[in-house]
């Protein structure tokens, strides 16, 4: 029994292993396939705060329909790269706008790490991924974020936002994003290998 009992344990933990194994290469494929749009406050304050959700809405006005043209995610990077000078120029002046005289900056960031994130309906794991950022002056407050390709930023129907993200993910990361409850501790043990993983990476 003894035996039987160490080869059930044997075969459970190896076959933990292997589906721990594919499920972590399906989250690590999913930066490979998304760009987010990061924008960092000025600092915590309560109008701080705010004016970072306005220069958000206000960004995603103005960007929209550019970012709507993107077939894949290489073209979305191009879009964003040719049009960050415009962006903050105009994100710029609309701070000034409001009265405040923080320094608008812009750029095409890569290989960025961000925990595992919660947005309308879908969790994007933990990873390294590209992303547009946008910071406001000294850029020290809590972030907002957002899926730019596929361009789900400009969209409020999540039902679409799904189908968006189903566009360019498999069949296999669609369920992983779409059902964070289903894979909760598969999640947060992705989630502490790439914490791992990035604090190698950033102190190489």
């Amino acid at each position: 029994m003894k035996i039987l009992a160490k080869a059930v344990l044997t075969a459970l933990v190896l076959s933990f292993i292997l589906t721990q194994t594919f499920f972590t290469a399906e989250c690590e494929d999913i930066p490979n396939r998304l760009v987010r749009l990061h924008i960092l406050a000025n600092s915590d304050t309560e109008a701080d705060q705010k004016l970072k959700l306005q220069v958000r809405d206000y960004i995603l006005s103005i960007a929209g329909d550019i970012f709507e043209n993107a077939d894949n995610k290489i073209e979305a990077e191009h879009i964003a790269t040719t049009n960050v000078d415009k962006i903050v120029k105009q994100a710029q002046q609309y701070v000034y706008s409001l009265g405040y005289d923080y320094k608008v900056n812009g750029e095409m960031r890569y290989n960025m790490y961000f925990d595992t994130r919660d947005y309308q309906g879908f969790s994007v794991p933990a990873g390294r991924y590209d992303a547009l950022r946008i910071t406001i002056g000294e850029g020290k407050g809590h972030n907002w974020w957002c899926v730019m390709f596929p361009p789900m930023c400009f969209s409020t129907a999540e039902d679409d936002n799904s189908q968006k993200l189903d566009s360019v993910l498999n069949d296999n990361q669609s369920d992983i994003t779409e059902n964070k409850d289903k894979y909760e501790y598969r999640f947060k043990i992705v989630e502490i290998y790439n914490d791992i993983k990035s604090f190698f990476d950033d102190n190489k």
